[in-house]
């Protein structure tokens, strides 16, 4: 498959300014994955040494960078969290969700719309067992409004059936900044921290169904809103009203973000409206 990674000369990094002038303070160390440290300015893979390009985002779960070999190949590492919790070590569930990304991206190596995994990161002479690293794709993250070619929704859509076929629900669809537009003006799905891997039969295939059944919602809404950008008929969000799990999301999921992002302006890390934008370092699909 073509190399891919996310364009990142139209935007500011992710150290640098807000497109807002009003920002917070920088993430305590309690909210980074990383804690006080970055991701290292050089790790190997398979035998090449690739150097720090820059940071995408740095967040509570993972710090997500840009790396470049010498002879000119990028890739995404992604360190998931090793900080403490109040004294509690984390590092147990950073090596968990390297995994479960890592089994995926692997599981879904044959697919063209999807990075492709990277060997093992070391570092210092050693595996970085909480970091999974993959190609780096060539495009920008899905905007309002962005302009988009006719076929990428219905290879989106078509992706997303494949996915759905191998037994795997991907949860995170509802992040727009989770689809890239290529340079070849075609959909690429990323970040499946969180993406789930079960059986198509037995009692977790209901939950399976469930999850699934989500994402179809999310790509239905993400379809309306390109709809309604281009002045054209939007249909309804797919399966809007039947489903408990989107039902009880609106209920308790939302409300849960929104109280998490009045906590994050109460203790200064976000401005006012809780926007991502705002914090000292924003992600950079955040600016988009």
């Amino acid at each position: 498959m073509p190399t891919i990674s996310t364009t990142i000369t139209a935007c500011p990094t992710a150290t640098g300014s807000s497109a807002h002038s009003e920002t917070g303070r920088p993430r305590p160390a309690l909210l980074r994955a990383l804690g006080d440290a970055e991701p290292p300015s050089t790790v190997l893979v398979a035998g090449d040494e690739y150097r720090h390009v820059t940071t995408f985002k740095h967040d509570s779960w993972a710090a997500s960078a840009l790396y470049e070999s010498t002879g000119g190949r990028r890739i995404v590492c992604k360190f998931n969290r090793t900080q403490p919790i109040l004294g509690v070590p984390m590092s147990w569930l950073g090596r968990v969700l390297a995994r479960r990304e890592r089994d995926l991206l692997h599981a879904l190596a044959d697919e063209p719309f999807v990075p492709d995994p990277c060997a093992d990161v070391e570092q210092a002479g050693r595996v970085l067992r909480h970091c999974v690293a993959h190609d780096f794709v060539a495009g920008r993250p899905l905007a309002r409004r962005a302009q988009l070619a006719p076929e990428f929704l219905p290879v989106l859509s078509s992706l997303v059936s494949r996915i759905h076929r191998r037994g795997i629900a991907y949860v995170d669809l509802h992040k727009r900044e989770n689809i890239l537009v290529g340079e070849d003006g075609r959909p690429y799905l990323i970040d499946f921290q969180i993406s789930v891997q079960l059986p198509t039969r037995g009692p977790l295939a209901v939950l399976l169904r469930t999850l699934q059944q989500c994402d179809r919602y999310h790509l239905s809404k993400h379809i309306r809103r390109a709809a309604i950008d281009r002045g054209m008929p939007a249909p309804a969000p797919r399966d809007q009203g039947r489903a408990w799990s989107i039902r009880m999301h609106r209920r308790v999921a939302v409300p849960l973000r929104t109280l998490r992002r009045q906590w994050l302006v109460w203790i200064g890390v976000r401005a006012s409206g809780g926007r991502a934008d705002t914090e000292a370092e924003p992600e950079v699909g955040a600016l988009l």
